[in-house]
């Protein structure tokens, strides 16, 4: 079989040509449109749901919400296995689904049923999904170079103007703050004064949001001329927090800072990131989305970077904290040179012991058409180009190489013997 296919590519060398050139077209294709990685992604097709109900303990958490939403998640097909976290506060559900499962396809079937389980749970509490992303979607890290300002301001900075200019980026799933603190108006209530005025600590909630409310009213027409008219009530500075009346005591307001004391602070924190011992910093990780290719949505986030720093305060600057694409073209590079050392090594050892130019020539144009061949493999396969596959390319071309070497050496051989 293997003799009448080389007749046959003997006899119809302008067939075999075509067909050489058609698959390094599309082997070119394949390697600018195959999705490039610093590392394979083995991470688990999952899907993250995420409930918070803030001051209650785990065992509650477990009992109310983790295992009303478990119990109603079992039905999904296609599912392996659903595991589940309580936490303080918190609760996850991690719904892991079979690796052939489309992700965009598993997120639809899972709000299905978080539709149905959402009357299980306790009143205002909303189960959410995670991001689309995955374990290795962490593909730029970012801190705010800022001397002077306060972590409070760079914080807010971070959540309010950064995150969602970022979020725009094509192939961004999320955009993650970290550092600093979550600035939040503290009421610091005093019970003596509570229970002097005769004011409960629910009373106090209630009319502090019923006070920090917008209304809408209806339009007015004057002298030809329509008006809407609204009420703005946004609370906007301390001041207004402290002078939300609670009640009346013979025709005397009691206001809020009669009975509490009205500051700006930090939310609580479980801890602090610091860089290179320089003290703390503020900042974010922008999480790839599922299946885009790392290299490309680094280069846009750079693009949009420089874009977004022009609206920042004076003096405030983006400093790279980590860099996929770094480590992305060291892999690139790392082949590259691989390839080229060994066509230039297969090059010297067929002159130096064959002494015949275009036996040398057979085996290197084998290399290039190889590697492109094993690319169209990975774009058929969804393989990305990443440190683990592309040494796999460069290992099997040395195999190729050493069966290339010994069978144009024997075929040199047996054509000098048949010619003498």
């Amino acid at each position: 079989m293997i003799s009448n296919f080389i007749t046959w590519a003997l006899k119809n060398r302008i067939i075999v040509l075509l067909i050489a050139v058609g698959v390094t077209v599309y082997g070119i294709i394949a390697v600018k449109n195959t999705p490039v990685d610093a590392i394979p992604d083995l991470s688990e097709n999952q899907v993250i749901i995420f409930t918070e109900w803030m001051g209650r303990n785990p065992q509650i958490i477990e009992d109310q919400i983790t295992y009303p939403l478990v119990s109603n998640l079992q039905g999904i097909p296609k599912v392996k296995n659903i595991r589940a976290n309580s936490m303080f506060g918190m609760s996850f559900v991690f719904v892991i689904f079979d690796d052939d499962v489309d992700i965009y396809w598993a997120r639809t079937r899972v709000l299905e049923r978080l539709n149905y389980a959402q009357r299980l749970l306790p009143e205002g509490i909303t189960p959410t999904l995670g991001p689309d992303g995955t374990g290795l979607g962490h593909v730029y890290w970012y801190t705010l170079d800022a001397p002077g300002y306060d972590l409070g301001e760079l914080r807010a900075l971070q959540d309010w103007y950064v995150r969602f200019a970022l979020q725009t980026v094509d192939g961004v799933s999320e955009v993650s703050s970290f550092g600093g603190f979550q600035r939040q108006y503290q009421v610091v209530v005093d019970p003596n004064k509570l229970r002097y005025y005769d004011v409960t600590l629910m009373d106090l909630n209630e009319k502090i949001a019923a006070n920090n409310n917008d209304v809408g009213g209806r339009k007015f027409e004057q002298s030809d001329i329509g008006y809407i008219i609204k009420g703005s009530g946004y609370i906007k500075n301390i001041k207004e927090i402290e002078e939300i009346p609670l009640k009346t005591v013979n025709s005397t307001p009691i206001r809020v800072k009669d009975v509490a004391t009205v500051q700006m602070g930090g939310d609580l924190r479980l801890g602090i990131i610091d860089e290179n011992g320089q003290g703390e910093k503020v900042g974010g990780i922008v999480i790839m989305r599922y299946g885009e290719n790392a290299k490309d949505v680094i280069d846009r986030i750079k693009e949009k970077l420089p874009e977004i720093e022009k609206g920042l305060p004076m003096g405030v600057k983006f400093k790279t904290a980590y860099d996929r694409s770094d480590l992305i073209e060291a892999t690139i590079a790392t082949l590259k040179e691989a390839v080229i050392e060994e066509i230039i090594v297969v090059a010297i050892v067929l002159l130096i012991f064959l002494f015949h130019v275009r036996s040398a020539l057979i085996v290197i144009i084998t290399i290039p058409i190889s590697i492109l061949i094993s690319f169209i493999m990975m774009s058929w396969f969804g393989i990305t180009s990443n440190i683990m596959s592309l040494a796999g390319v460069a290992l099997a071309v040395g195999d190729l190489v050493d069966a290339g070497i010994v069978m144009v050496e024997n075929a040199l051989k047996s054509i000098s013997g048949e010619d003498e």
